[in-house]
């Protein structure tokens, strides 16, 4: 209910609208039952020859509640409707909020196609939360009320009637839906979400699929999901409809009920005959409005899971932090007994991680693949959080730090970079004047390139090595004082490469700089290194310091020597 309980409040923004809704709901519905029971009652009197004189007040009360009614359901819907939409933006906007406070990691984790899937299909499904949940019950609540009182006045055996059906109507029956429906419950949203992710996928990598000649493969696994997604979907709508199969009988037997009750009041003496015909209009027309009461119980289950899918996992939000990162030229890095494991990972990535990255110094971070260099960068990026001790950038713990005040004082370049649909000017991300952005591309080696070129989604029609260099064009146009770059170069040929970092070293010569890397060489002119095995760091210091030492280090340069 945590979900729902969110989507109430982002509903209460709206009471006026609200309120409105629930107001005309109850005019338009309790005007209909005035209209047929008069109808009844005109009846009835037409019947036994009365003067049109005499009718002429029921005649002009018809009339006057078929014109209420009609205003009344416009202004309903008018309202309800407008309720409806702008609590859907307001849960998008919180849906969106609620991602910018997950690390990007945390974002990375979830599948693209879910995503989407719950940013679309479950924020459009609670447009049913308050005109098929919220509103309707209170509605017909109000209108039996009203109903069952004016009949108490006739008669209080018609009164019960109408209380039981409201009962069976609005509680018994709803109560054995929802128990069906929680025995029998086939997850939409999931059938949905997973049909989104298997498309997504299926044209992420349509390229390779091709190639490798699975697409048939990744092609049926789309079929079934997609399958999957028509029974779930069919078998719910065979239960609403069954519902209110059922509901209508309930609201015929209760009909039927009144005129058998009714026959033997008139019978005995307890009641006029010419109310018969008022009350089994009356009947019929008030339980109308208990078929949404048929749906509650699907309705209900569906937003349910919706909201708990879009307002997901509260714990996981990143707590507040409560102070920037303060500009103080060159920065420098400590970490201190840091432990940290990925989500549902068996072995831990980190293992009492403790060393120091003094300010504008140059650190190299090697060691064999997995063995937590990367992960070292994602926790002084602040994109993970240390499971055990703490991460201190300039005496600051970055778990107080604002990202964004961190951010901007780092020149990044990760091992996955994202290109988007346009041009190089737009994926250069900065708003330099073309110029500086034609110098910056000629720094990363990227001469053959113009600011009006192309680039495709994800930058499909660059290679490895350009979008490498395109990254690093980024960082030539931004003035920071912390640099930590993950195998920036390792998709260069060696010149490139050497000529790419010795224009960013020249850039970040009075900055700190870290950089990931599988390549031993050109470690000479680093300040530090620091080298890592199975999460933990078993050597650090200077490249003499540690050949001297004839340890781990020692050995990767003396293998890197029989290889070549």
């Amino acid at each position: 209910m945590a979900g729902l309980n969110i989507v109430i409040r982002q509903l209460m923004k709206e009471k006026r609208d609200v309120i409105l809704s629930i107001l005309f709901g109850f005019i338009a519905g309790i005007a209909a039952v005035g209209l047929f029971t008069a109808s009844g009652y005109l009846i009835s009197q037409a019947a036994l020859g009365v003067p049109i004189t005499a009718l002429t007040v029921i005649i002009a009360i018809v009339k006057l509640l078929g014109f209420t009614r009609a205003l009344s359901r416009y202004s309903e819907r008018y309202f309800s409707h407008r309720a409806t939409f702008t609590m859907l933006s307001h849960i998008r906007v919180q849906f969106f909020e609620k991602l910018q406070s997950l690390t990007p990691s945390r974002v990375q984790r979830f599948r693209t196609g879910d995503l989407l899937s719950r940013f679309v299909s479950d924020v459009e499904s609670l447009q049913n939360f308050f005109l098929r949940i919220f509103y309707p019950p209170i509605v017909l609540v109000l209108i039996f009320l009203s109903t069952v009182l004016f009949t108490l006045y006739f008669s209080f055996w018609i009164a019960l009637l109408l209380v039981i059906g409201l009962l069976l109507s609005t509680v018994i029956l709803p109560a054995l839906f929802a128990k069906v429906r929680q025995t029998t419950e086939q997850p939409v949203q999931e059938k949905r979400s997973d049909l989104s992710a298997q498309a997504t996928e299926l044209l992420f990598g349509y390229q390779d699929l091709k190639i490798h000649q699975k697409l048939a493969d990744q092609g049926e696994a789309f079929n079934t999901a997609n399958d999957e997604l028509i029974q779930a979907q069919t078998k719910e709508r065979k239960h609403e409809l069954w519902n209110q199969v059922l509901d209508g009988w309930v609201g015929l037997l209760m009909a039927w009920a009144v005129l058998a009750v009714g026959g033997w009041l008139i019978v005995s003496g307890q009641m006029d005959g010419v109310w018969l015909a008022m009350f089994m209009l009356l009947t019929l027309t008030v339980f109308e409005n208990t078929q949404p009461m048929a749906a509650f119980p699907q309705y209900f289950l569906e937003n349910k899971k919706a909201a708990n899918r879009i307002f997901f996992n509260e714990n996981e939000a990143v707590n507040e932090p409560i102070q920037p990162l303060g500009d103080a030229g060159a920065i420098d890095i400590s970490f201190r007994g840091v432990d940290f494991t990925y989500p549902n990972e068996p072995r831990a990535t980190l293992k009492n991680v403790s060393l120091s990255i003094p300010s504008d110094s140059k650190t190299a971070v090697i060691g064999a693949s997995g063995s937590g260099k990367s992960t070292l960068l994602q926790l002084i990026l602040k994109l993970e959080e240390a499971s055990v001790g703490e991460v201190y950038i300039n005496s600051q713990a970055v778990s107080q730090i604002t990202p964004e005040s961190l951010w901007q004082q780092t020149n990044t370049v990760m091992q996955d970079q994202q290109f988007f649909t346009g041009t190089i000017r737009d994926n250069l991300l900065s708003d330099a004047s073309d110029e500086q952005l034609t110098y910056a591309l000629k720094r990363a080696r990227l001469t053959d390139f113009s600011l009006t070129d192309e680039v495709y989604e994800k930058g499909d029609n660059l290679s490895g090595g350009e979008k490498q260099r395109l990254a690093i064009a980024r960082l030539f146009l931004r003035d920071t004082n912390l640099w930590l770059l993950d195998e920036p170069t390792s998709s260069l040929d060696q010149v490139t490469a050497r000529e790419v970092m010795t224009e960013i070293l020249r850039d970040a010569e009075n900055d700190t700089l870290v950089i990931v890397s599988h390549n031993l060489k050109g470690l000479e002119n680093m300040d530090h290194i620091i080298v890592m095995d199975h999460g933990e760091v078993v050597e650090q210091g200077t490249f003499d310091e540690l050949m001297a030492r004839k340890g781990y280090f020692y050995q990767l340069k003396e293998i890197e020597k029989d290889t070549l």
